[in-house]
């Protein structure tokens, strides 16, 4: 499985580094090539997954390395679909090396064996967790999509037409790929909190315990859930939108870090 993680890192670097590439010279054929590699290296990360699930009998999601290398292959996983719709293509400039960075890191860092009480080890665990890894995935491409947006806000506003307006979409499809991420990642992140609510009150006899950690995955709810009312009733769109998107994520990634640090 190392060489197979290992030839995973390497399809990801050459593909972060033919999107950066592709948005300096701007040739078709370079993104190609770069989508085909990425593709390449999430098939071959997907049977990283399976071989250690097989092995550990659990979704890998339960010790930094785990859930690092998980995050990197979801957040693939998410963009390739994505793009189906979209083709936004520049987004891989910004996809591609944040999913190389995660698993550079994961590949790094101790790989302690994970001994799992049974009841951890049920379809239901494995559902919450994988859900909640896929919503912060959706959560992470919008965080990206909206960075997109501000900078191309920005280069309009100063009547710029320099080095990124010339590479970057237009406005009404950076917004419209950023909606979409956040309709993918909401009701996952969810599910994910509902059946981790019930998963405790299944194992601890209490559904809530006022846990720094609880506390924050329902803040990261409200966040996204404020930004997506905002959106549907009120019509927030553009750069209000964009800066409640990335707000949000940096809610995420405290609550994640919460979560193993704390």
């Amino acid at each position: 499985m190392g060489l197979l993680f290992g030839f995973t890192i390497a399809c990801y670097i050459v593909s972060s580094l033919g999107y950066q590439g592709y948005i300096l010279f701007q040739k078709r054929l370079v993104y190609r090539i770069s989508n085909i590699v990425l593709w390449v290296g999430f098939i071959c990360h997907t049977g990283v997954m399976i071989t250690q699930y097989l092995e550990s009998g659990h979704i890998p999601v339960y010790s930094l390395y785990e859930t690092l290398s998980t995050f990197g292959w979801a957040v693939i996983g998410v963009f390739l679909i994505l793009q189906t719709k979209f083709h936004l293509m520049v987004l891989g400039a910004l996809v591609a090396p944040l999913a190389t960075l995660a698993v550079i890191i994961a590949s790094i860092l101790p790989r302690p064996q994970v001994e799992l009480a049974p009841f951890f080890q049920g379809l239901w665990r494995t559902v919450h967790l994988g859900t909640l890894v896929l919503g912060n995935a959706a959560f992470a491409i919008a965080c990206l999509v909206g960075i997109l947006y501000l900078i191309q806000e920005r280069t309009i506003k100063d009547k710029k037409q320099g080095f990124f307006f010339r590479r970057l979409p237009s406005l009404k499809l950076l917004d419209s790929t950023g909606y979409a991420s956040l309709i993918v990642g909401f009701p996952l992140l969810t599910f994910g909190i509902i059946s981790g609510i019930v998963y405790a009150q299944m194992v601890r006899g209490q559904f809530w315990s006022w846990d720094p950690r609880e506390i924050f995955a329902v803040i990261t709810w409200l966040v996204y859930a404020a930004l997506l009312h905002e959106r549907l009733a009120v019509g927030w769109r553009g750069k209000r939108a964009a800066i409640m998107t990335i707000v949000g994520f940096l809610v995420l990634l405290f609550t994640f870090f919460l979560f193993f640090l704390g």
